[in-house]
């Protein structure tokens, strides 16, 4: 994971030798924060963590101590956590680095999420392609195992938890919480309509909690230093620190741990080496994973990388995934590619994203090859229309945003291929 000095909040320990190990983890801090939470009320973990303010880290960006609060207090039926360790949106490759490196902290934020949830079973669901994050991770469980840390009598304080690995088999829509559920009950992993959420109606039918690898292994730094230390990083309605997955056409492409609210200039130049060839050559930014709408080259002068900003930007932070575009991409190639990833990822379910995918992916190619027609840009945006907001899941919306996103910003290059047959660069 990289970064400059100063900027390793929660990610402090990751780049040690073997960092990996239980060991490792004890002598720089693991399982303190635990042993705090154990010594508070399950009611005071939880408002500790909505103090902090955090929002989901995997995309939606719903506060995760109001999450935890819905779990009914006095309802008898099993409490279960869930992690979703999918991680399929193209761009991001941040919770993996997580998990190979540090699996010891998503351990012990798992421990204090059930606690103050009451949940005596967990399951981290990982995407089947990450090998060896599974091999790491299911070591370090065996560890926590022998050394007290899960099972009957959790570190000698009387609580019963039992956390176990869980492979899916690569499907982008179990990201999604509802579909990840059926999936991990065995079944077809394909979206529920909500409500009932899975508050009240999740894992086999009890109230469950689902929350994503770098917002559980933020939870041990909160509950050490207190909501009100983590609110105070970042800025006001997206607090804390957040790894941002920097690809494409920079100098320096990594996992970066920064504050929200740094401008997405800074991001690039001083963190991410620049852009390929300067700043003048940048073209736009995907600013949180494909299915966010794409930014201008003028709007990235200004931009901040947080909720609020990236909204009124007319785009979204998503899961910090930041797709970096220089002057020699063709945009309609480009979008055309990611249309044809959301037909393939359609689970089918709902009728406007399993048509709707086939027609967008079709279309794009078609303008992709050069045998479109000005009617068909109207067409993409009419389909779009169709599709967002009438689907079970954000499949469908995933979808149409990238679209919708390039064609007002480089409506241009629609055009050029409509009348050129080709590409306006390159």
């Amino acid at each position: 994971m990289s970064g400059q000095s100063g900027t390793k909040v929660v990610y402090k320990n990751i780049h040690l030798e073997n960092s990996h190990t239980l060991a490792v983890s004890k002598a720089n801090g693991g399982y303190q924060a635990m042993e705090k939470a154990f010594g508070m009320t399950p009611a005071q973990v939880i408002d500790q963590v909505k103090k902090s303010g955090i929002r989901g880290r995997g995309g939606a960006g719903f506060p995760a101590g109001l999450k935890w609060s819905f779990i009914p207090k006095d309802d008898p039926r099993p409490k279960y956590l869930v992690c979703n360790a999918d991680e399929g949106e193209p761009g991001t490759c941040k919770d993996r680095e997580i998990l190979r490196g540090d699996p010891h902290l998503l351990i012990e934020g798992m421990i204090i999420t059930a606690y103050a949830i009451n949940a005596q079973r967990a399951y981290i669901y990982i995407r089947g392609e990450f090998v060896r994050e599974a091999e790491v991770l299911q070591g370090a469980i065996d560890e926590a195992y022998a050394a007290g840390l899960l099972g009957e009598n959790v570190a000698g304080r009387g609580m019963h938890f039992d956390l176990a690995v869980h492979r899916g088999a690569g499907a982008y829509v179990c990201g999604e919480e509802t579909g990840l559920i059926e999936s991990l009950e065995g079944k077809k992993g394909q979206p529920r309509l909500k409500p009932p959420f899975p508050a009240n109606i999740g894992l086999y039918d009890c109230p469950t909690v689902v929350n994503n690898v770098e917002t559980l292994t933020s939870v041990p730094d909160i509950i050490t230093k207190g909501g009100d230390w983590y609110s105070g990083l970042g800025v006001a309605n997206s607090t804390g620190t957040k790894l941002f997955s920097v690809s494409g056409h920079v100098n320096k492409p990594g996992n970066y741990e920064v504050e929200l609210g740094i401008p997405l200039k800074t991001l690039l130049n001083d963190y991410a080496g620049g852009v390929r060839g300067g700043w003048e050559n940048l073209k736009g930014v995907i600013p949180g994973g494909s299915s966010t709408p794409i930014l201008t080259a003028s709007q990235c002068e200004t931009v901040t990388m947080d909720y609020d900003a990236l909204a009124k930007a007319g785009s979204m932070l998503g899961a910090g995934s930041v797709i970096v575009v220089d002057k020699s991409v063709c945009i309609v190639r480009a979008i055309a590619r990611l249309s044809r990833f959301y037909r393939h990822e359609s689970c089918g379910q709902c009728t406007p994203c399993r048509e709707g995918t086939g027609w967008l992916a079709q279309v794009m190619g078609r303008l992709e090859a050069g045998k479109g027609t000005m009617k068909d840009i109207d067409m993409l945006l009419d389909i779009s229309g169709n599709i967002q907001g009438k689907t079970i899941c954000a499949l469908g919306d995933a979808a149409a945003m990238p679209i919708v996103g390039a064609i007002k910003a480089f409506r241009e290059e629609f055009e050029y291929h409509v009348e050129h047959g080709r590409c306006m660069v390159g």
